[in-house]
């Protein structure tokens, strides 16, 4: 483009922002402009006040023609609906209190339903007033039934009982009909010392009432679980539904899914809402059939102050005569074995995880009695207490270790021979048969030091299982720790380490050191140089262990690893005290006095040593 071209593009340009400027609106349109919308957005504004105005006025009209109308319109409305149930639709509120020594339960008048529990010896955890396991706003609790006339599904909850009091601890709330020789009662008694609330269910004269096509009424039981410790987490990874039925006994939903059950195996027994220390169960006197019957589990990780919600449909017989009974009763309470354990016929102290089969009798018949009878003591110190019994158990079990790595040990210049004799002969079977011959003359047995592991073990399992459910640990501090029943925080990242956690548990961290210790000490006293040459990999593979049990523990029961602490502390105690009395020169010379003299073959142990000979002549030729 030439010079004279970008002079004429240059002169258009300006033309065109002069023209624009003096053709544009002045300052005083701009104003006007501004003025006017202003106007008309204060115009839409008044507008819409006054629209708002006339709608609230509108509605008090209508709440006043409403409460105009005579009660007697408002009962015929009632009547067309609910028919012979209409005279309870109507009511006032009242909440009624049955209290003893343990609990206190609040029942109010609407539906007549349990709609809060206090446990009196027991708080939440950082609170002072006694725990409430539920209240009014985290529960649902009625009988849903279909009436013959409407065909409609009514829930006692939407009626108004009647009572007249408390008597003794025992009330009486009536769901009244058209005909007073008609009606549903609740009966509810509270006991002294207990924590068992019965409850009857009383229909009177329903048959004519309730749908004929009915064989079964509905009892719904909802419960929003309230967090009550230290940490949701841990609480949401106990909290369940355990239930026992007819066919199979005690069995429960995965704590860690939410889950819908549907019954189809045997009628149920009774229904346990599970949180982590406590629990409310509904118990029948005979059985809830189990068509009809189901169990929903759900949960919200975002929630801070609901563990879980657990929803439940529990059918109820009936068979349409004059009058009949249903027996149930409400346990409000901690889970604690002993407790649960009064009601025995029940099996209700199977919701608490003692261990699998044989295991579980560690817990039953050690370690929960020694936590019971030593109640009164700091925990921390009882599961001292504890590990010492345990460790004085599993003593003779250590000492036979220990002898036989100083077998082994004593050994060694014998091994090492062995070794230089088939360092060059690659015949490993014939290696292995006379080493075996050489701990077979000797007097020792290698496999003998693993026995105290394997003894440990289901040990180990079962106060695995027992230590995080186990309510005499709950709220009690020890050291640094405020709760032994949790994980102890000494230090927070601010941040989730993947396989770790959050935190450090000093307990955690105590127990770690101690078992990678006790690991390289049982490692250099049972293992030999010919084990390390041929296996090299398994001295690594021992150490592996502990890591990934760190990565466990940090986040668990802060008792558990100060018990496993302990047991090493006690474990190297032992060993030392061992070692200094006993002479490993006295136990060569009796091995060597073992190995001359003269060897005796049984019939048997003849005929194999013949096969083996035989086997190895045919490999030979081959």
């Amino acid at each position: 483009m030439d010079k004279k071209s970008l002079i004429g593009l240059g002169l258009i340009a300006l033309i065109l922002i002069v023209g624009l400027a003096i053709s544009g609106p002045s300052k005083e349109q701009i104003a006007r402009n501004k003025f006017i919308k202003d106007s008309i957005e204060q115009v839409n504004t008044q507008l819409q006040i006054a629209e708002q105005a006339q709608q609230k006025e509108l509605q008090k009209t209508r709440a006043q023609i409403t409460e105009a109308i005579p009660d007697s319109i408002k009962q015929i409305q009632n009547t067309s609906i609910y028919k012979d149930l209409a005279v309870s639709v109507n009511g006032t509120s009242e909440v009624f209190k049955l209290e003893n020594e343990n609990i206190v339960v609040y029942i109010n008048s609407k539906g007549a339903k349990v709609e809060k529990v206090e446990l009196k010896k027991f708080n939440r955890y950082g609170k002072t007033e006694p725990l409430v396991l539920f209240d009014k706003d985290s529960t649902v609790q009625n009988i849903q039934f279909e009436a013959y006339a409407t065909k409609t599904k009514f829930t006692t909850d939407s009626f108004y009982f009647k009572s007249s009091g408390i008597v003794g601890n025992t009330i009486h709330l009536k769901l009244e009909t058209s005909t007073p020789q008609n009606y549903i009662e609740y009966v509810y008694t509270l006991k002294p010392n207990d924590y068992m609330l019965d409850f009857d269910l009383n229909i009177v004269g329903m048959q004519n009432i309730v749908s004929s096509g009915a064989s079964q009424l509905t009892f719904n039981w909802k419960q929003a679980m309230p967090s009550q410790e230290q940490h949701i987490t841990k609480e949401r990874e106990a909290a369940t539904v355990y239930f026992k039925d007819t066919e199979d006994g005690v069995d429960y939903i995965n704590a860690r899914k939410s889950e819908e059950k549907l019954f189809e195996e045997g009628n149920i027994k009774w229904m346990s809402f599970k949180q982590h220390f406590f629990n409310s169960t509904l118990i029948a006197s005979t059985e809830f059939l189990k068509a009809g019957s189901s169990v929903v589990t759900y949960e919200d990780p975002k929630s801070t102050d609901v563990v879980k919600s657990i929803s439940a449909k529990l059918a109820v017989p009936y068979k349409h005569l004059p009058s009949e009974n249903f027996g149930m009763k409400f346990y409000f309470g901690p889970t604690d074995y002993n407790t649960l354990k009064k009601y025995d016929d029940l099996d209700l102290q199977q919701i608490i995880p003692t261990g699998w089969s044989v295991f579980s009798y560690i817990n039953k018949w050690l370690v929960i009695p020694v936590m019971s009878n030593l109640s009164g003591m700091n925990m921390g110190i009882v599961i001292l207490i504890l590990t010492l019994i345990i460790k004085t158990l599993l003593f003779p079990t250590a000492y036979k270790a220990y002898m036989s790595g100083a077998k082994m040990r004593a050994l060694k210049p014998e091994l090492d021979e062995l070794n230089a004799k088939f360092e060059k002969n690659n015949d490993p079977m014939k290696k292995q048969q006379e080493q075996m011959a050489l701990y077979k003359r000797a007097g020792a047995n290698p496999l003998s030091g693993c026995l105290p592991m394997l003894l440990q073990m289901p040990i180990l399992m079962a106060l695995f299982n027992f230590f995080p459910a186990s309510i005499e640990l709950r709220q009690n501090a020890f050291l640094w720790c405020s709760d032994l029943s949790t994980y102890d925080s000494v230090y927070n990242f601010g941040f989730e380490v993947w396989g770790f956690g959050d935190h450090v548990s000093l307990f955690a961290m105590l127990m770690f050191a101690s078992t990678i210790i006790y690991t390289w000490m049982n490692s250099a006293m049972m293992m030999q140089p010919q084990q390390n040459q041929q296996m090299p990999g398994m001295k690594y593979m021992m150490y592996l262990m502990p890591v990934i049990f760190l990565a466990v523990m940090n986040s668990y029961a802060a008792g558990l690893s100060w018990y496993y602490f302990l047991a090493n502390v006690i474990t190297f105690l032992q060993t030392w005290v061992m070692k200094l009395a006993i002479d490993d020169g006295k136990i060569r010379e009796k091995l060597l006095a073992n190995m001359k003299k003269p060897e005796k073959k049984s019939t048997f142990q003849a005929k194999l040593e013949e096969m083996a000979k035989r086997q190895q002549a045919i490999s030979t030729k081959k």
